[in-house]
Parts: structure tokens; C-alpha cells; sequence
């Protein structure tokens, strides 16, 4: 997390980075898979199943419960499909499920193109080149690919995930946040300063894909 105060000490700006808990057992199947993604679709989803996670969270609550009986010590083990290995297994769940039925429901999230562009500035070039975080591949940060469209405002986030094939799996990734620490990625999903996001996802030669999502207070569109 880093903190700035503008000059003249009007605007605090945070940035509350986080990057994606669960990292899959690859095979060279996930990664052709990949190519045959409808990655517009899926960031569609995306924007709708973050909604659904910040307005109810009492049914992600409900459908991280469903996943439970798939867990094998630290593996995630869903019928006919690739196993996740995480770091904390079944206790990061259950912790992630205490916390969202104490959770009230906060405002959904606009659209925005801007920081949708934003995210594809890192998720392009990174899958391509296979890394990792955000750093991206020509030494950009967050808050430089978001002002290459336009000026946000008050707070600023991002979070990124790799692997997951899914909307559903993108946004419990993120709120389970297993293996990070302070739950970055489940802050700034539940975050009551974002007002706006974008969303991009796409190819990734290591992890088959990834998605980014950016986040803002405010944002004006160049």
C-alpha cells in the first residue's frame, strides 16, 4: 500500500496493490486452451460478478461455501478440471466466508473505458512476455497506465489475477486472497472510495490468462 498527499495537502491518493492468491498446476493444455478464451465475455462477467460480490455478500458467502467439499488439504480439486494449489487451503475459505457474512453490501462500481485500457496495458505485454505483478514489461506502474487515459481522482487500486478461467473464479481469487497478506485484493473489491473500474483480460503464456482489474474514485476519460 503507498500513500501520497498532493501538494498543498488537499488529496490524499492511495494505491492498495494486491496480486492474484491461487497459482495453477500448469499443463501445456491450459495454456492452448487459453487461445480459444472469448476474453470480451469474460471481462464483461467480470464487471457484473464484482457488482454481485460488493451489493450481496452474503451469496458469495453462500457459494464459497459450495466449494469447500472440493479442497484436498491445499489443493482445490473441482471435478474435471485442473488443480489449484494454494498456500493456506481450506482455512483461507472458511476465514474469507466469516468475513463476508459480516460484511455489509457496498455501492456497485461504473464502467469505465479509460481504466479498461489501463488494465490492458499491463495484461497485453505481460502475457505475452509471461511475467508476473505489477510492474509492467516496459517498467510502467499503475498509476502510470491510468494516466495515460485520463485523470483519476481521490484513490486508485488495481488487482491482478493468473489462471483463473472464469469470472466467478476471478472474483472469489480475490476475496479469498489466499496467501497474501492483509487481504489486499479483498480490500480493494469491497473498497467504499472506488467508484469505477475497468476490467481487461487475455492470454498469458505462463498461466494460460489473466485478468486485471483497475480501480478509481473518480475518473475523466481522455
Amino acid at each position: 500500500m503507498h500513500n501520497k498527499v498532493a501538494s498543498g495537502g488537499a488529496l490524499l491518493r492511495l494505491a492498495c496493490l494486491g496480486l492474484s492468491a491461487a497459482i495453477v498446476l500448469l499443463c501445456i493444455g491450459t495454456a492452448l486452451a487459453a487461445g480459444k478464451e472469448d476474453f470480451e465475455a469474460l471481462e464483461k462477467e467480470i464487471v457484473n460478478e464484482a457488482n454481485l460480490a460488493r451489493t450481496n455478500p452474503g451469496a458469495y458467502a453462500s457459494r464459497l461455501r459450495g466449494q469447500r467439499q472440493y479442497y484436498r488439504g491445499t489443493q482445490l480439486r473441482r471435478p474435471g478440471e485442473v488443480p489449484i494449489r494454494t498456500k493456506e487451503g481450506l482455512a483461507a475459505v472458511d476465514e474469507a466466508i466469516r468475513w463476508l457474512e459480516k460484511q455489509r453490501p457496498v455501492g456497485a462500481l461504473g464502467y469505465s473505458r479509460g481504466l479498461s485500457l489501463a488494465a490492458r496495458d499491463l495484461v497485453a505485454p505481460q502475457g505475452a512476455s509471461g511475467g508476473f505483478g505489477h510492474t509492467g514489461p516496459d517498467g510502467s506502474t499503475p498509476s502510470e497506465r491510468i494516466e495515460r487515459h485520463g485523470q483519476w481522482e481521490s484513490v486508485i487500486g488495481e488487482n491482478v489475477a493468473y489462471g483463473q478461467r472464469t469470472a466467478r473464479d476471478v472474483v472469489a481469487a480475490f476475496i479469498v486472497d489466499d496467501g497474501v497478506p492483509g487481504r489486499g485484493h479483498r480490500k480493494n473489491l469491497y473498497n467504499t472510495a472506488f467508484h469505477v473500474m475497468g476490467v481487461d483480460c487475455g492470454p498469458h503464456s505462463t498461466y494460460g490468462t489473466t485478468c486485471a482489474i483497475t480501480f478509481a474514485g473518480g475518473f475523466r476519460e481522455k
